[in-house]
């Protein structure tokens, strides 16, 4: 898998990324989140991220886009890669029966993204507030945070603590964060 060198700049040809990706490098530098960028092949698994991961010495979160059963909630759940989802077990501890993967025209429509890309910079599309932000303990607790831009092809690594508490606030959303 190809990967790019390292950069700390935003993309010579950002004015030819998606608008999302665009986006995402104007609150960054509105709110003075510092990040490094890499391109690359695109990841459209969690094993194909580790490679992702060995660059950056830090890892990729995976990203899982559920909706309750009437299709009225939808949660963007941030967790470790390596860690197993049990969308059983996560539907009983936050009290929603019947939760499932949300459709990939849901997944457009609230976070802009197609399945295989989704990620927390999504939520700038999210104007409305539909999207609950679920993230696991772990990653919340972790120095770094690694996310795509929206597109499996570019990824950022930033401080955790920059997510927290400059990005995510950016967009309006409030994490819950829970050990998954």
């Amino acid at each position: 898998m190809y990967i790019s060198e390292i950069t700390t700049t935003v993309p010579e040809n950002v004015k030819d990324r998606m608008p999302l990706e665009q986006e995402v490098y104007k609150v960054f530098k509105k709110k003075g989140i510092p990040f490094e960028r890499v391109d690359n092949d695109p990841a459209h698994t969690m094993e194909e991220c580790a490679a992702i991961d060995q660059v950056f010495g830090a890892q990729v979160r995976k990203n899982i886009f559920l909706c309750n059963q009437k299709k009225t909630s939808f949660y963007l759940v941030v967790l470790p890669a390596d860690k197993a989802f049990d969308t059983s077990g996560f539907s009983k501890k936050l009290g929603v029966s019947h939760m499932s993967f949300a459709s990939p025209e849901h997944m457009m429509k609230y976070l802009g993204t197609t399945p295989g890309s989704a990620s927390v910079v999504g939520l700038l599309n999210d104007v409305d507030d539909y999207v609950q932000v679920i993230i696991d303990k772990e990653v919340a607790d972790a120095e770094y945070f690694v996310c795509n831009t929206g597109i499996n092809t570019t990824h950022l690594k930033i401080k955790t603590q920059d997510l927290l508490k400059k990005f995510l606030p950016a967009t309006y959303h409030r994490p819950r964060i829970v050990e998954l």
